[in-house]
């Protein structure tokens, strides 16, 4: 049977990632720009960087959760044998699905910190090409979002279906761990 502990644990760091993800949406920096005070040079002001930090929050809750059911799975390689079947294979599909999800979640929301945090200094002079405030695309906190919700769903179902398996398989692999040897006659 699957553990309540480790699906809620790791049910509860994934909603908190994809709150976090969806608040780093929300507080994207923002530039404008802006004339000195002497008004001979523009520069970039940014407003605040917090969606750096809820970034980088969600990206290790996030990971977090993948090492709660990795650990608790024996991250599906080693341990106990499985039973052959069907919930065998729906683990293993499901293992490698969460695990791509959960790299794409990672990737958007690591490059989505690493982007947002970058603020250009450039000064532009007046009457020269004009200054670009360069700030991170729309939505990248949002996929990460998204794909940490995914990879939420699929860790679940791929724990519950591990644990299906391994409790189907008995005590010891494939009918025992020793080599039954009737007496000598």
């Amino acid at each position: 049977m699957a553990s309540i502990i480790v699906q809620v644990s790791a049910l509860v760091l994934n909603l908190i990632a994809f709150g976090l993800a969806v608040a780093a949406e929300q507080r994207r920096s923002k530039a404008t720009v802006t004339p000195d005070l002497v008004k001979e040079y523009d520069y970039c002001v940014y407003n605040s960087d917090i969606a750096t930090g809820y970034g980088v929050g969600a990206l290790l809750l996030l990971t977090a959760a993948q090492v709660v059911i990795m650990l608790a799975s024996k991250c599906f390689c080693c341990g106990r044998g499985l039973k052959p079947g069907g919930s065998r294979a729906c683990a293993l599909m499901l293992f490698l699905f969460s695990w791509l999800t959960f790299l794409i979640a990672a990737s958007c929301l690591l490059a989505g910190s690493v982007r947002n945090a970058y603020h250009t200094r450039y000064r532009g002079i007046f009457g020269g090409n004009p200054l670009s405030c360069e700030t991170l695309r729309k939505g990248v906190f949002a996929s990460g979002a998204a794909f940490t919700f995914f990879t939420a769903i699929l860790s679940e179902f791929y724990y519950i279906s591990y644990s299906r398996s391994r409790d189907a398989a008995g005590g010891a692999p494939y009918g025992g761990s020793s080599i039954g040897m009737g007496p000598y006659n």
